[in-house]
């Protein structure tokens, strides 16, 4: 008699549902956008829908998942960043996700939709033992999975991290997909802007040129303090962007000036070809005062439009720059000891 209970009880507790998000308050998750409520949010799942869309996967959908998307079908969540233990191509400590995908076909980002996770395995080449739910900021070089090699294809999978820029290298992330919803924390929790600012003007007040760029500072004498007058701009450039790099900016046109004008000085017998080339190693590569990488395209921008406007002298032998725009260049070095003045250099330059 007593075993008949202890098995009734069992009975009642194992048939009990499970609860899940318990205390999560589902509405303050969710950031609908336009865009997300576009690309990624369905209308609720019916039963049969769920079951088709398990029957295309090969997998059954964990209950925690199949909740949450009865009450909100796919999204943009507020926080977008779990942390890892181990770096992955897209950061040291976390990985990001762009949406969770929710059950259904019609959306691109669906796990059954056209960008969904058949698509991701088919097209991409993604390992085939479980489900993609989550896509990234890598745009399809990254993704978040739920991983049923250990449960099996009915059991409660792992969520993982797969990298596609890694050889499909997987990154555990939770024992189940309610662990990962709650472990998601806000991009804001990751943010070093402050800090790379720091560092960033640090390296341009003090850090080291390269050896070409030593070299040509040492072998023109046109300008008064040429060392401090590149510092002082690039420490403007830094104070404007949060960072040290050259775009398409007045400052970084100025750069650009400053570097041609410096480069051609020193060897003037040269071709378009060899200066790109040599380009790289005068602020970009080299030394601690670098940007450490750098667009092609703004450099030959920069360059075509400089030939354009006459003001660079193209032929199949040599470039350099013509007399008015290298005494304009250094006239207006000469005049100014400031950074605000020099970005009203660069401006006149650019005009």
């Amino acid at each position: 008699m007593e075993q008949t209970r202890r098995g009734n009880k069992n009975e009642r507790v194992s048939n009990m549902k499970k609860e899940y998000f318990k205390e999560f308050k589902n509405s303050s998750f969710w950031d609908d956008s336009d865009y997300a409520i576009k690309e990624y949010v369905s209308t609720p799942p019916t039963d049969d829908l769920i079951a088709s869309v398990e029957q295309d996967l090969g997998y059954k959908l964990p209950a925690s998942y199949i909740e949450m998307m009865k009450l909100h079908n796919g999204g943009i969540p507020l926080n977008t960043c779990f942390p890892t233990n181990e770096p992955t191509s897209w950061a040291e400590d976390h990985i990001a996700i762009t949406g969770i995908m929710g059950i259904g076909r019609e959306k691109a980002y669906s796990i059954c939709g056209q960008l969904g996770s058949l698509f991701m395995i088919d097209e991409w080449g993604y390992p085939d033992f479980g489900v993609v739910i989550c896509d990234c900021p890598s745009a399809g070089h990254d993704v978040v999975m739920l991983d049923y090699r250990k449960c099996g294809r009915n059991g409660e999978p792992e969520v993982i991290h797969v990298d596609q820029e890694c050889d499909y290298e997987v990154t555990f992330l939770a024992k189940d997909f309610e662990t990962f919803i709650r472990g998601l924390v806000n991009e804001k929790v990751y943010d070093t802007s402050e800090k790379d600012k720091e560092t960033a003007l640090e390296k341009v007040a003090r850090g080291e040129f390269s050896p070409l760029l030593a070299k040509l500072c040492a072998h023109a004498t046109e300008v008064e303090n040429l060392e401090d007058k590149i510092r002082e701009i690039c420490t403007k450039i830094v104070e404007k962007k949060g960072f040290f790099a050259l775009h398409a900016d007045e400052l970084s046109i100025l750069m650009y000036d400053l570097q041609f004008w410096l480069y051609t000085k020193f060897q003037p017998s040269i071709d378009r070809e060899r200066y790109l080339k040599d380009y790289e190693m005068i602020l970009v590569f080299s030394g601690e005062f670098s940007t450490g990488g750098y667009a092609p395209s703004f450099i030959t921008d920069w360059l075509n439009d400089r030939v354009g406007k006459g003001m660079i002298i193209e032929t199949s032998e040599t470039i350099r720059f013509t007399e008015t725009a290298k005494e304009q260049l250094l006239n207006r070095l000469n005049e100014t000891n400031n950074g605000e003045k020099l970005y009203n250099i660069a401006y006149l330059l650019v005009e």
